[in-house]
């Protein structure tokens, strides 16, 4: 909520006579990036206050900004975070080479931010050059969060290691790392004690197992240990030893054989780590150890099982002793009983996240269908957070589901076979998703999927006031759909559309409506290149690019569809980094064509 501050005119005397240090101490409680956003408009004074004071950032896209606009407007950043390639990169939609390089950000911010002390980036490419960077100029850099990034190898890490001697965090959350060894932990010195968390799951590298039970053992502060498929579950247990203070834990594998007695030791490693609210990794689960995490479950709020080949049987013995879980990420093979059985046993769940366990091409292989989400949406109360794969939806579910949790404010659903109709009734899903909408006032993100019509648009225009992010593939008929959201939904911030009938003149109708938001994305619509040329010029306050892996696009007629769309606020014009495969359209798009002719 944005703070109920008195006008410019009217609050500018009285702002004035707050000296600056009680206005900094003010400020230092807002949390809220937005807020603080928010705080710097009010008058001039607040403005000055605020960027003198102001010690943390978020830049929701890269190129929205340029890192000379930031350091002449901020004096002494601590934190910064910064994301780069569009949501859909994650599904493989976003070229390779596209572009969001972190490399400028982090020359430039070296010299203008020398006390730095947290960096977070998510997709961005990453440079091992980058990563020695940081090593070499932020003496006190403690935090590093890279999040689904790429570029980067064991050797930058092995830079961080031994150079940043105050890291509190490195966390490489889903990133592609060039891992050719694990010998880049040794880098830690061994006068080097202040690691808190450790994430390297994504690394596929065993990583030398001494070093990393000296480095576990030295740093007393170690609360979040989140390791890789290839540490072995005999050895998981000496960490839990040498660290029983951890309150998460991600597992290597879990298919490792154990004797009698190493089974034991396992079990009582687990019991002697008596704070653990979070558990994660699990991989190739071998169901006889699975008992040996039973003293941690009464406690445990967050349980990511995504990678975890766990069948429903086993499943439900273990979600029976998770009965304080308020986050569940789980693979299909939960199946609707397991699904009940969380619904009965955890009434405090507030995040539930089902991942299919096949590739889409292939038959079902467990019973997971609608039911399974109901039973959970009729018996967790406090439920909040949906993301939800499945073969089968009916609109009496969805019904039923807006009924029983109007508190929903995320609502994710993939239907795996595209334009899949309500299998009860042979019907669209529009009222069902409609009901969502209607009920679910503080709705924030929403993706659909199934047999979609405009009518769903029209009522999500109509009903999803508070909508800031919506993900659309296979759905619509014509770009009615495409105007009902953009004129309707007041708050609507992101949008990512994919294989919809929807070409660009419901775009320009809503040029001002797009000024709003932060990005908008379509992928195989009905776009030509003529009216990519219109909006650029409609909107040169908007980046409007073009991606075309084919050539050119005024190698065809302006008639010709473009494959992918990617519209953004920006306040610095064009990017000075575009691929071959990447046109902004605009003012200069009739002298790129000359230079390409």
């Amino acid at each position: 909520m944005k703070p109920d501050f008195p006008t410019q005119k009217t609050h500018l005397p009285f702002s004035s006579s707050f000296p600056e240090e009680v206005l900094e101490h003010v400020f230092s409680f807002i949390e809220s990036h937005s807020d603080l956003n928010s705080v710097s408009l009010v008058c001039k004074a607040w403005y000055e206050t605020e960027r003198w004071c102001r010690r943390r950032i978020f830049i929701g896209n890269c190129y929205a900004v340029s890192p000379q606009i930031v350091i002449r407007r901020f004096r002494d950043l601590r934190s910064v975070t910064i994301k780069g390639k569009p949501h859909f990169a994650d599904f493989n939609l976003v070229p390779d080479g596209w572009g969001a390089h972190a490399l400028p950000w982090i020359v430039a911010f070296s010299d203008a931010f020398p006390a730095l002390e947290e960096l977070k980036m998510k997709r961005m490419v990453v440079t091992d050059e980058a990563l020695e960077l940081i090593a070499k100029k932020w003496r006190n850099f403690k935090v590093l969060v890279l999040s689904s990034c790429d570029g980067f190898s064991t050797q930058g890490l092995a830079s961080i290691a031994a150079n940043c001697r105050n890291l509190t965090t490195l966390d490489l959350c889903e990133s592609e790392v060039d891992d050719s060894s694990g010998n880049w932990i040794s880098h830690f010195p061994d006068s080097y004690t202040s690691l808190e968390s450790l994430n390297v799951a994504c690394l596929i590298s065993e990583l030398r197992f001494s070093s990393l039970e000296r480095l576990v053992s030295r740093c007393p502060n170690l609360k979040s240990l989140r390791l890789n498929r290839a540490v072995p579950l005999e050895k998981l247990s000496i960490l839990l030893e040498k660290a029983p203070q951890l309150d998460y834990i991600g597992t290597g594998s879990f298919l490792t054989e154990l004797n009698t007695e190493a089974h034991e030791r396992l079990t009582r490693a687990f019991a002697g780590c008596k704070g653990v609210k979070g558990l994660s990794g699990l991989y190739d689960v071998v169901p006889t150890y699975l008992p040996a995490l039973y003293p941690v479950c009464s406690g445990l709020t967050s349980l990511n099982l995504s990678y975890a080949t766990i069948h429903s049987p086993d499943l439900i013995k273990l979600l029976s002793h998770c009965q304080s879980l308020q986050r569940l990420w789980v693979l299909d093979y939960i199946e609707d009983g397991g699904l009940e059985v969380l619904a009965e046993s955890c009434k405090d769940l507030r995040e539930l996240r089902v991942f299919p366990s096949e590739p889409y091409v292939h038959e079902p292989n467990v019973c997971l269908t609608e039911q399974g989400l109901v039973s959970v949406a009729m018996g967790c109360p406090k439920l909040q957070s949906v993301l939800y794969f499945c073969r089968q939806m009916s609109n009496e579910a969805l019904f039923t589901i807006a009924k029983n949790r109007p508190n929903l404010t995320r609502f994710r659903l993939c239907i795996i076979e595209p334009q899949c109709p309500d299998y009860l009734t042979n019907q669209p899903l529009d009222e069902g998703f409609g009901a969502i909408v209607e009920h679910c006032k503080d709705l924030r993100r929403l993706s659909l999927s199934g047999l979609l019509t405009d009518r769903v648009f029209e009522l999500i225009g109509t009903h999803a006031k508070n909508l800031e992010m919506l993900s659309l593939a296979f759905a619509g008929e014509s770009d009615l759909g495409l105007h009902y959201i953009l004129s309707g939904c007041k708050n609507l911030r992101k949008l990512e559309i994919r294989d919809c009938p929807f070409g660009a003149r419901a775009l320009v109708v809503n040029a001002a409506k797009l000024e709003t938001m932060r990005s908008l994305w379509m992928s195989s619509c009905q776009v030509s290149y003529g009216e990519c040329k219109l909006l650029g010029k409609k909107m040169p306050r908007l980046n409007v690019e073009v991606m075309d892996e084919r050539g050119h696009p005024d190698s065809r007629s302006d008639e010709g569809s473009i494959e992918k769309l990617y519209i953004y606020r920006t306040i610095v014009g064009p990017r000075v980094d575009s691929p071959e495969f990447v046109w902004t359209m605009g003012e200069e798009t009739a002298s790129s064509a000359l230079r390409y002719s």
